[in-house]
């Protein structure tokens, strides 16, 4: 029998059978028809089905009981298969998150991100870091990492400075010359006010049906309660967050008070051998880039701490991408939606219960020290200040350092 004559009658036997197989019983009838053909019948056998030789092979010598035929029920056998892209590669997901992270925008009240980044560029720029993905796979991955594609929405709280992008790829520089030293590298900003008492908070959550928490009609300040300010700290080298529940003004002295309780309970335990900081803020509010008090008490904190504090500013109208919204306050907000925050101890309790499942942890506490409003500083105090304006942007990036370094 002529060569092309056996390849077409096993064609047609084939692709009789063929729609109704599945993976295991397409190698399986395509390894019967090459045991019986013999010699030179895996390559015949090929030709005819379309099927790869590697198999018809493992056919083979599945039928031969070289190889074990998988279980009942299974079309592999026990760890058969492709692996998974993360199996062979592990640093593939830490690869990505890297690429987006400089660039990654959010709204610090939903626990989403996302980037402006094409998955197709993307999926490029890891196989120029020899990773071999496609952009299918970075599209499953994001949506794994709770990224999501969104339109534009109106969050500008002014208009784009021109330096923006530069002075955030210089914070990404900066903060990256720290972490890699084992230094401290702290974001920090208060989280909008909250109201204490039975008042209704966004977001729901389990509760037996028909019984819904009662709550007060109107959002009028209880008297004895009042409202909160929780300032937040948080720690990027060890994935750790320090909130500060204020009961009074949010001022600038309430912002380094947070920063230096913070420092004596946590940081220089985790840090010991530091001898400088790196804070990143926002450019306005308690702790803005043009408040005098903010860099008169961060020279307190320097000079009793012998740390060198180097500050670097958000540019205008880009509060909401500083790191501590989307790393720590939105994951707050999720952890307590649909909850009255009826006390002050609801609040720490919730603050402080707060996880995630790549290791967040956060630690909270009460401050009821009073900071009055209306402190200046003067002229004679500012020029007193041991502050180096840094060569790019001078007044959002500088170092204060203590005007009588500590020995150690």
């Amino acid at each position: 029998m002529e060569k092309q004559e056996r390849i077409e009658q096993i064609r047609r036997r084939y692709e009789l059978v063929a729609g109704t197989l599945d993976e295991r019983s397409r190698r399986t009838v395509a390894a019967s028809e090459a045991f019986v053909l013999g010699r030179g019948g895996l390559r015949l056998v090929a030709q005819a089905t379309g099927l790869a030789r590697d198999t018809i092979s493992l056919g083979l010598k599945e039928l031969r009981g070289i190889l074990p035929t998988p279980p009942p029920g299974r079309i592999r056998r026990v760890g058969g298969g492709r692996k998974k892209k993360l199996v062979t590669d592990p640093t593939l997901l830490a690869a990505l998150e890297q690429l987006i992270e400089p660039t990654t925008r959010g709204d610090p009240q939903s626990p989403l991100r996302w980037t402006c980044l094409s998955l197709r560029k993307l999926a490029q720029a890891l196989n120029k870091e020899g990773h071999s993905v496609s952009h299918q796979w970075v599209a499953e991955a994001l949506h794994e990492l709770r990224y999501s594609l969104q339109g534009n929405r109106k969050t500008h709280e002014g208009s784009a400075h021109p330096d923006r992008d530069a002075q955030f790829a210089h914070i990404n520089a900066t903060s990256e010359v720290y972490l890699a030293a084992g230094e401290p590298v702290i974001s920090v900003d208060t989280k909008k006010k909250e109201l204490v008492g039975d008042f209704k908070n966004g977001g729901r959550e389990w509760r037996p049906k028909g019984e819904p928490e009662e709550v007060r009609v109107y959002d009028f300040a209880i008297p004895e309660l009042g409202r909160v300010n929780p300032y937040g700290i948080y720690d990027l080298g060890a994935n750790r967050g320090w909130v500060s529940v204020g009961l009074d003004h949010d001022t600038a002295a309430f912002a380094v008070a947070t920063i230096r309780h913070w420092w004596a309970e946590s940081g220089r335990v985790r840090y010991p051998q530091s001898r400088r900081l790196l804070i990143s803020a926002d450019g306005g509010g308690s702790n803005g880039s043009r408040v005098r008090l903010w860099k008169w008490e961060l020279q307190q904190l320097a000079d009793e701490t012998g740390l060198a504090i180097t500050v670097c500013h958000l540019p205008p109208g880009t509060s909401k991408w500083n790191k501590i919204e989307h790393r720590l306050f939105s994951y707050i907000s999720q952890n307590w939606r649909g909850r009255p925050l009826v006390s002050y101890a609801v609040i720490l309790s919730l603050i402080g219960g707060t996880t995630t499942a790549s290791g967040l942890k956060v630690e909270s506490y009460l401050d009821s020290t009073t900071y009055p409003v209306g402190r200046k500083v003067s002229d004679e105090e500012m020029a007193g200040l041991h502050l180096h304006r840094h060569a790019f942007h001078g007044e959002w990036n500088y170092t204060i350092l203590p005007r009588t370094p500590i020995s150690v």
